[in-house]
């Protein structure tokens, strides 16, 4: 049995916020919107229904069905840009979401990770007012979590500019008066996202014939074990290695995320106390 000291990031029972790394906003942007007692009537959200447009103020954003939106800007595809958008799979919601960047399509398969029950891109248009005058800004997620519900914007710490920050000064003020969490996602803790897409991989729905996953969670129980002990207390060791990844995924069986997946990775059940 190998000696389990404690994992960096616990893949059974992280959240999001174990994962990524966020912008810091300071007061200083704060400070340049214009805040008075009426701002959140002042300020509004367009979001589009069956195809219409339809606004309601920042004071009001608990009453929209969120659900029922569409997303208020269109994906585009065309030769030489910058960006790279798609769509990805999410298991958590059983369809396909469009994403417009790499990072955003990081940040989908991390909400997929951690049970996301839905998610909308590009979900309203917010218009605010700051001392310079009146800008708008179109947040990049809108999510569905257990707890609540959750607001994202996605960009490369090194590509934030200052007018950048200022609109996400003026969404997390939004999203704090509608009683949402928001955050900025400038990257991701060193490992995550590799081992994320290793085990992503194995995350469809699978048969399990030969009942490799109770002999996994058998063994997995005597450890923790290294990745390639614990396929290899199995009867078919190469099929288990499958299987032993997809419960990773599904977190049944947990392991470090802040460092590389190898044979050495040490895996344990789910729940299991340092």
């Amino acid at each position: 049995m190998s000696v389990w000291t404690g994992p960096g990031i616990r893949s059974d029972q992280c959240d999001l916020t174990a994962l990524a790394e966020g912008f810091t906003l300071g007061d200083d942007h704060r400070a340049r919107l214009l805040l008075g007692e009426d701002w959140p009537r002042r300020w509004a959200t367009t979001w589009l229904f069956d195809g219409s447009s339809v606004v309601w103020p920042v004071r009001d954003l608990g009453s929209v069905p969120v659900l029922d939106s569409q997303p208020c800007r269109r994906f585009t595809w065309r030769a030489r840009q910058r960006h790279r958008p798609g769509l990805e799979f999410m298991v958590s919601t059983g369809r396909q979401h469009g994403f417009e960047s790499l990072e955003e399509r990081e940040l989908l398969r991390a909400l997929d990770f951690v049970r996301v029950r839905e998610v909308l891109p590009q979900p309203f248009r917010l218009d605010f007012e700051h001392s310079g005058g009146r800008s708008a800004h179109v947040p990049d997620f809108l999510a569905l979590m257990p707890d609540g519900i959750w607001l994202f914007d996605v960009r490369p710490a090194d590509l934030v500019r200052d007018d950048d920050v200022l609109k996400f000064a003026a969404t997390r003020e939004a999203a704090a008066a509608a009683g949402w969490r928001y955050t900025v996602v400038t990257g991701w803790h060193p490992h995550v996202q590799g081992v994320l897409d290793a085990l992503s991989a194995r995350r469809r729905p699978r048969k399990d014939p030969l009942g490799l996953r109770a002999e996994l969670l058998a063994a997995a129980g005597k450890g923790p074990l290294p990745f390639g002990e614990l396929v290899q207390a199995t009867a078919w060791p190469e099929l288990a290695r499958t299987e032993a990844v997809h419960l990773l995924w599904h977190r049944r069986l947990g392991l470090d995320l802040a460092s590389p997946l190898g044979d050495r990775s040490l895996v344990w059940p789910a729940g299991r106390r340092s």
